[in-house]
């Protein structure tokens, strides 16, 4: 009877507790809707572990998208050996969301109060997972309508035409802007491939690229003709991108128009400005070129690439381009190269031979356009010469056999003349010299004939003196053209049309013209055949010199007491110090073929201008000859009428 009343007891006490819990567990649940999922499932476990008194407890929650499962768990250490009772319970009807495992050390697991407080607990989470779910879903749909709000704001603000389209590719929403456009409702607009929107001739083109996205789902962009709402088509830039969802499936399309047109017109006014420039380009045969030497980049021109011969999709390198220069002209090249990374502008003529084996000149100009990091880029123009270059070369062998004629012809008049000025003299003197030795050898000698045959002898020597007096007068007077000049300029100009016959020697020019030089009177044609004289020797003096480079300086520089002087420095054979008082001397040369005239003359010309011209020799290989004249514009005035009038 004790036994029954304390069975009795126990169960009560348990059903009591039994009651507590389920009235805990559902008060929880009122806490479980305004939780999120974890924090409702942690919850469960928690009330289970301590109400139940279990070894463990899990949840394992169902992914409604099709993704893994999720599962938390709760666990008391057990002894070892134990054998556990479990017991489940589904989270939803059918489990569709989940399930709860629950262990206890009790055989007897679960007692009928513990199903009812495990199904109750289930029950009440499902109930709050999804009520949990019911909100999260409201949120999101709301969530989605602020975005299509916010969406259609932003739609209606992006400076261009913008497009919404189904995953089909139906039109399914546009922005004001593209409505104002076209002067279309959206119905009309989803019409767009049969209704002319789009260009006729663009049509097809349009479906096909559309037609892949779709199928695809890549992102497209294409451009064609738009009508706009007068009718008038302009060119547009339309660009599709997905929207994709978690499982990566395709959403919506946004698509933007940007208009073009203008692009579209100046990119054709640029190439036919193109096509104008290679066309003259090649007619010219002048390519153009944007060169960083440091980085060794070059941007060419087609008609450049045609002149090296280059194909043009090779990358072109410094040593490609030195690679076909002429052996000849390698130091020209190269000293150029130098003083372009130094960011000087270069002027240079040179030869290739390329790769086929043509020789072609060329005429290279560069300048400095800007600086890129501290590297000087380049921009510039070159163009094959090698037409004009065969003709001045032919033209250069006809001046020089006309010379050749001309000087023989000369010379064989001022035989002729010098034949019939001096003949008679000289006969006149022979036949009075004949004359006074028969009257010296008289017996008795008539020393009165004698002595009047030799005044006639005298008087013949004497013609035949004046008429070498004639002669010389006859080759060194002419007339001055005084004029102020920059003897700077001048001397450029000597430069550049002796360059081409430089280089052809292998030299190397290099200027050094002073700044200050200040103005001169003289006679500017005159002054320059000094200065062309003065080359030429130096390029002739250079031209057996192979061991060394055949460098070649002309400087400009003021000198003491008003004066202004030109120096030619040359790096040849050198003179010697015994002969250096005859150079200057008429018919004296140091060259096989030469005439010796030349530096006769120059000196001439230079001592008109109140001058003086000197050669002395460099310390090293070759010599330097220089002039100095007064700058003084009254001396040169004074002495130019002083030899006008004498």
């Amino acid at each position: 009877m004790d036994a029954r009343l304390e069975s009795s007891a126990e169960a009560v006490t348990r059903m009591r507790d039994c009651l507590n819990d389920l009235v805990g567990i559902m008060a929880l649940s009122a806490h479980w809707t305004r939780g999120d999922r974890d924090e409702i499932v942690s919850t469960l476990l928690d009330a289970l572990l301590g109400t139940l008194r279990l070894a463990f407890v899990c949840v394992r929650l169902n992914d409604p998208e099709g993704g893994p499962s999720i599962e938390m768990m709760r666990v008391v250490e057990a002894g070892e050996g134990t054998d556990l009772a479990v017991a489940t319970a589904r989270l939803g009807l059918q489990g569709e969301i989940g399930i709860v495992v629950a262990g206890s050390q009790r055989r007897d697991f679960p007692a009928p109060t513990e199903r009812l407080v495990l199904d109750v607990a289930a029950s009440q989470a499902t109930i709050g997972l999804q009520q949990k779910e019911v909100a999260e879903r409201r949120r999101a749909v709301e969530a989605l309508h602020e975005r299509d709000r916010e969406s259609r704001l932003i739609m209606d603000t992006i400076p261009g035409l913008v497009a919404i389209l189904t995953p089909a590719g139906e039109v399914d929403g546009v922005n004001n802007e593209l409505v104002e456009y076209c002067g279309q409702p959206l119905e009309d607009m989803k019409q767009w491939g049969t209704n002319g929107t789009v260009h006729f001739d663009d049509l097809p083109r349009v479906i096909q690229v559309f037609t892949q996205a779709l199928t695809s789902g890549d992102p497209y962009d294409f451009e064609a003709r738009i009508r706009r709402f007068d009718g008038a088509y302009r060119w547009f830039q339309v660009r599709g991108l997905p929207l994709r969802d978690k499982p990566a499936r395709i959403t919506r399309w946004y698509v933007l128009l940007t208009d073009i047109d203008d692009r579209k017109r100046a990119e054709a006014g640029l190439r036919q400005a193109y096509g104008h420039l290679a066309e003259a380009q090649r007619l010219s045969k002048t390519g153009s070129f944007i060169t960083d030497l440091l980085a060794d980049h070059r941007d060419w021109s087609e008609e450049a690439f045609r002149i090296f011969e280059f194909d043009p999709t090779t990358s072109i390198t410094l040593q490609a381009i030195r690679g076909l220069v002429h052996p000849e002209d390698l130091p020209v090249y190269d000293a150029a190269y130098r003083r372009a990374i130094d960011g000087v502008g270069f002027d240079m003529t040179f030869r290739i031979i390329t790769s086929a084996g043509n020789v072609k000149h060329l005429h290279a100009v560069g300048h400095v356009m800007e600086e890129i990091a501290g590297r000087p880029v380049f921009i510039g123009a070159i163009q094959d010469v090698t037409a004009g270059k065969v003709a001045e070369e032919a033209l250069n062998r006809a001046r020089s056999e006309l010379a050749h004629v001309a000087r023989v012809t000369t010379l064989s008049t001022l035989t002729a003349s010098i034949a019939h000025e001096v003949n008679q003299p000289l006969s006149g003197i022979i036949t009075n010299a004949s004359t006074c030795l028969r009257m010296l050898d008289a017996n008795p000698p008539n020393v009165d004939g004698a002595r009047e045959t030799a005044r006639r002898t005298i008087r013949d020597g004497n013609r035949a003196s004046e008429v070498i007096t004639r002669l010389r007068a006859l080759f060194s007077k002419k007339e001055f053209a005084l004029e102020s000049l920059d003897l700077n300029d001048a001397a450029r100009e000597v430069i550049a049309l002796s360059l081409s016959e430089l280089q052809r020697n292998r030299v190397a020019v290099q200027s050094e013209l002073s700044d200050d030089l200040p103005s001169i009177t003289g006679d500017r044609v005159q002054l320059q055949q000094v200065v062309l004289n003065l080359l030429r020797n130096a390029s002739d003096a250079m031209v057996g010199v192979d061991d060394r480079p055949r460098q070649l300086l002309i400087r400009t520089e003021r000198e003491g007491g008003g004066h202004v002087r030109v120096t030619v420095r040359d790096a040849g054979v050198g003179i010697e110090r015994q002969g250096m008082d005859k150079l200057f001397d008429a018919f004296y040369t140091t060259k096989s073929g030469g005439m010796g005239i030349g530096l006769s003359v120059s000196r001439s010309i230079v001592e008109r201008h109140h001058g003086r011209l000197w050669v002395e020799p460099n310390e090293g290989p070759g010599a330097t000859f220089a002039f100095s004249i007064p700058a003084n514009l009254e001396s040169i005035t004074d002495a130019a009428g002083f030899m006008r009038t004498s």
